[in-house]
């Protein structure tokens, strides 16, 4: 599906939906996330978890390969990413 060479996602042809991405380091973040996370509105889940006051790792970014997204770390200190196309 794709592939910048620092992270390749891979998907099944019948459901690209569904998608695996495995990544060496993160070329905008401070951090390499454990999961991502695809969301309808990354908007609203970014003013939730800053409601909750979750803590956000990188903050709400517009990136050149055509995602919107943001990291957060849970309860138990892992990075997720969260994202919209």
């Amino acid at each position: 599906m794709m592939d910048h060479g620092w992270i390749v996602t891979l998907a099944d042809p019948d459901r690209p939906e569904v998608q695996l991405s495995l990544m060496t380091h993160d070329e905008t973040a401070p951090v390499v996330p454990v999961a991502s996370i695809e969301v309808d509105d990354v908007d609203k889940a970014y003013a939730a978890a800053k409601a909750s006051g979750a803590e956000i790792v990188h903050e709400l970014t517009d990136e050149e390969w055509g995602v919107r997204r943001f990291f957060v770390r849970d309860p138990s200190g892992h990075v997720v990413n969260v994202l919209s196309h």
